[in-house]
C-alpha cells in the first residue's frame, strides 16, 4: 500500500534497504523521527552526509576513518610486526576492547563467500600479502569467525603467506563455531587470542 505522503514514502523506501530492516520496521522507524521533530531528523541527515562525505578507507590498514591513515596506523607504540587480521570494523573494535593486542590491524572488508558473491579479489587479499611482503612483518594474526566462510578464507591466506617467512597463526577457538568476534565478551575474546596457535596445526584437526 502507498504511503499518503510521499516523503515518508521516500523516507521508508531508503529505510527499508538497510539490512535486516523491512517495510514494516522501516514504517516504524520513521514515525518514530517524525514525532522526535524536525531537529532530531536534521542531527540524523548531517550525521549521515557527514558519513557520507568524510568516511574513507584507511590506506594501510583498510578500517573505517576520517583520515588518510586510521589513528590505530599512525600510534608508533603499535607494534608494526604483528599483523592481525580481521574481517571488518567490527572485529578491531572487538579486539580493542580486551586490549590483549598491540600490533597493528589489517581488514579484508568481508569473508570470501561464493553464494554472497564474494571472492579473493573483492577483499583486500592482495594488500595484505604487499603488506607481509614488505613491511617488516613477523607474525600473521588470523582472527576470523569460526564459520566456513571464515576457514575458507583462513586457509587462502595460508596458501598465499606460506612461503614468506612468517609465523602464521590464528586465535585459539574458544568461541562457539558460527560466531562472529563481535558478539564474543572480552575475557572469551581476550584468551582466544593469547591462547593462539599456529594456523598449520589446525588443518589436521
Amino acid at each position: 500500500m502507498e504511503l499518503p505522503s510521499k516523503s515518508l514514502e521516500r523516507a521508508v523506501h531508503e529505510l527499508s534497504r538497510l539490512p535486516g530492516i523491512g517495510r514494516r520496521s522501516a514504517l516504524r522507524l520513521a514515525l518514530h523521527l517524525i514525532k522526535q521533530g524536525p531537529e532530531r531528523i536534521m542531527d540524523l541527515a548531517d550525521g549521515l552526509e557527514s558519513l557520507a562525505t568524510n568516511s574513507q578507507f584507511c590506506e594501510e590498514c583498510h578500517a573505517i576513518t576520517d583520515q588518510p591513515r586510521c589513528s590505530i596506523c599512525q600510534d608508533d607504540r603499535r607494534d608494526p610486526h604483528s599483523l592481525c587480521v580481521v574481517e571488518d570494523i567490527r572485529d578491531v573494535l572487538a579486539l580493542e576492547n580486551t586490549m590483549a593486542f598491540k600490533g597493528r590491524y589489517h581488514v579484508l572488508g568481508g569473508l570470501i563467500s561464493p553464494m554472497d558473491g564474494m571472492g579473493p579479489s573483492d577483499l583486500t587479499l592482495e594488500e595484505l600479502v604487499h603488506r607481509a611482503e614488505s613491511n617488516g612483518v613477523e607474525e600473521v594474526i588470523l582472527a576470523l569467525s569460526s564459520t566456513m566462510e571464515g576457514d575458507t578464507t583462513a586457509f587462502y591466506i595460508y596458501r598465499k603467506l606460506a612461503d614468506l617467512p612468517i609465523r602464521l597463526t590464528a586465535i585459539a577457538r574458544g568461541l562457539p563455531v558460527g560466531d562472529a568476534l563481535e558478539y564474543a565478551d572480552e575475557i572469551t575474546l581476550s584468551r582466544s587470542f593469547q591462547q593462539r596457535v599456529l594456523f598449520e596445526s589446525t588443518l589436521n584437526r
